[in-house]
């Protein structure tokens, strides 16, 4: 399977605080990787570098052949990308708020309309289309952050806790339009609900003090202990890494 995206010896430091350090892994087409780890991981940090939104101290990271430092026009290109708390304009109204993004990313006429009301489908936001983004709950505000990073189709999706504040049924509906949309995109996922990764990855990643600590299977990683639950795991990992190498 070819990678479409490729980290190479991720760091960064802030001073004398390393807060990621030598991360290295490959998505490919067809997986969804669920990375993991405890607040102040290094998750989200991982994610900003890999979406060209923070300079890393050392190493690569590509999107499609591109990097994200030297070719970042076109990396972005390839890269749907839902950042922490999914910043908008909250002054504009959903729609106009997506033609924005849309005009942003070069569309025009019939094909930006056509966009927008993909995006708008897709996240099940049609019926809040016309209220600013301000007025929305925290559930609807993630769903607009996650319509313009879907608006351009990317083959490469980086989402950083997708279903934060959504109700249970909103998440459903998110998470199947993420195992309807994985055959054809390589997609990442930080979350801190284990469930997700049980429902819609195919791999995960733990990271810890910086480092990643295990990369495996949800079925594998689950299996490495008796119980095979997943949050026994993660728990266990995370406090005693030794059973990372299990």
């Amino acid at each position: 399977m070819v990678a479409l995206i490729e980290i190479a010896g991720l760091t960064k430091r802030f001073g004398s605080f390393t807060a990621v350090n030598d991360v290295s892994f490959s998505v490919a087409r067809g997986e969804v990787l669920g990375f993991l780890g405890p607040n102040g991981a290094g998750k989200s940090t991982t994610m900003r570098m890999l979406a060209g939104f923070m300079v890393p101290s050392a190493g690569t990271a590509r999107i499609c052949g591109h990097d994200v430092q030297t070719g970042g026009v076109a990396a972005r290109a390839n890269l749907g990308f839902l950042p922490e708390g999914a910043p908008t304009y909250p002054e504009m109204t959903v729609e106009s708020f997506l033609r924005f993004v849309g005009r942003v990313r070069g569309y025009r006429g019939i094909e930006l309309d056509e966009r927008v009301e993909r995006a708008l489908a897709l996240t099940t936001l049609r019926g809040v289309r016309l209220q600013t983004v301000e007025t929305l709950s925290k559930g609807f505000k993630r769903r607009v952050g996650l319509a313009q990073a879907l608006l351009h189709d990317p083959p490469v999706l980086v989402l950083d806790e997708p279903t934060d504040g959504l109700d249970p049924n909103q998440k459903h509906e998110v998470r199947t339009l993420i195992r309807q949309m994985a055959p054809e995109k390589a997609i990442v996922i930080s979350t801190h609900i284990l469930e997700e990764v049980d429902a819609v990855c195919s791999r995960a990643i733990i990271i810890a003090g910086g480092r990643i600590i295990a990369d495996a299977t949800p079925e594998q990683l689950a299996n490495r202990l008796p119980s095979g639950r997943l949050e026994d795991v993660f728990r266990a990992i995370t406090t005693e890494p030794s059973l990372a190498a299990a």
